[in-house]
This record gives C-alpha cells, structure tokens and sequence, in this order.
C-alpha cells in the first residue's frame, strides 16, 4: 500500500536525480509496416558482450516506438557533437525526418543508417519487457558499423551537452 503524496514525491526527485544525470544521445531506426521509422534515446546500454546485446526503453508502444517495436530488426546510433538537429527532429512530433540534408542512406538489408554518427549497432528484438508505460526492449547484436569519429553527444539537465577530451576525440578502433 502506498502513501498519498509519497508517490508523487518519489517519483520527481526520481526524475530529478536522472535530470542530472548524463547520458549517451541514440537515434533508433528500424522499417515499420509503413515505412522508416526513429526515434532519439538517451537510456541505451551494453547488456553483454558475448552474445553481444544491448537494451533501450521507449515509452509508449504507439508511434514511433510502436514502428521500432513492429520492425524485424534495428539500428542503434551512437550520436556526435553537432548532431542536435537530429536527435531534436527525432525527439519531436511532426519534425522532418529521414531527409537529404540529415544524410540518411538506406543499408541493403533495408534500414535507414546515418553514416555521420560515430557507430551504429544493428540488431533484432530479443524480447520486450513491459514496464509502467514503458518497455524494455533487448537488442540482439547482428552487427556493428563504423561511422565518423567525433566527441559522443550527451543529454543532461534538458540540454545537449558533449563529452570532449582526448579519450573522446580518439578514433573508434578499427577491425
């Protein structure tokens, strides 16, 4: 039994504690029924390395979501500096999407990939796991492509931010 109020209380210094809290910007994409789909992420992370796997969430199963939910398999994006434009367009209802000047080009095994983030790990749902109004979603690992180095876009406090030093300028080793 909870207390009236408690949760509340909880649930915004929960909110806070994670405002401040910096994280990785991702792009998923995948192809839905009807078409490309993405959407910006901030909660990816390495589940294991062998079998390679790694988890999101997503809020709701409509949409976007919903299109990377339906899709048989996905693209993680791992975001670089200068990159807000999309991860904005991506985060946001209505924005253009998947457009010329974002420099999408189409894999041949169908799903959009930007080639000017940093990495892209390309993968089929495992499972999902229901969770509130969100999921878990568990992403088998298929492959990994390397993009354009660059420091990795961060999302803290409402706002872009990006992690620059000399380990974060360093090239993303090779083979």
């Amino acid at each position: 039994m909870s207390t009236p109020g408690l949760e509340n209380d909880v649930t915004e210094k929960f909110k806070g504690a994670f405002r401040h809290h910096p994280a990785g910007v991702a792009l998923v994409t995948g192809i839905a029924p009807d078409g490309p789909v993405g959407l910006t992420l901030s909660s990816v992370a390495s589940v294991s390395a062998d079998p390679a796997v790694l988890v999101f969430s997503v809020t709701r199963a409509t949409g976007s979501a919903g299109g990377i939910l339906a899709a048989p398999s996905a693209l993680v994006h791992f975001l670089v500096a200068g990159q807000e434009p999309i991860a904005d367009a991506f985060a946001r209802t209505g924005q253009p999407r998947f457009t010329a000047e974002q420099g999408f080009q189409t894999l041949p095994t169908g799903e959009p990939f930007l080639p000017s983030a940093r990495i892209a790990v390309r993968g089929t749902i495992r499972e999902t796991h229901p969770v509130g109004p969100s999921a878990l979603v568990l992403l088998d690992v298929l492959d990994v492509l390397e993009g354009t180095p660059g420091a990795p876009l961060l999302y803290v406090d409402r706002h872009y931010d990006s992690l620059v030093s000399s380990a974060a300028a360093v090239e993303v080793p090779r083979g």
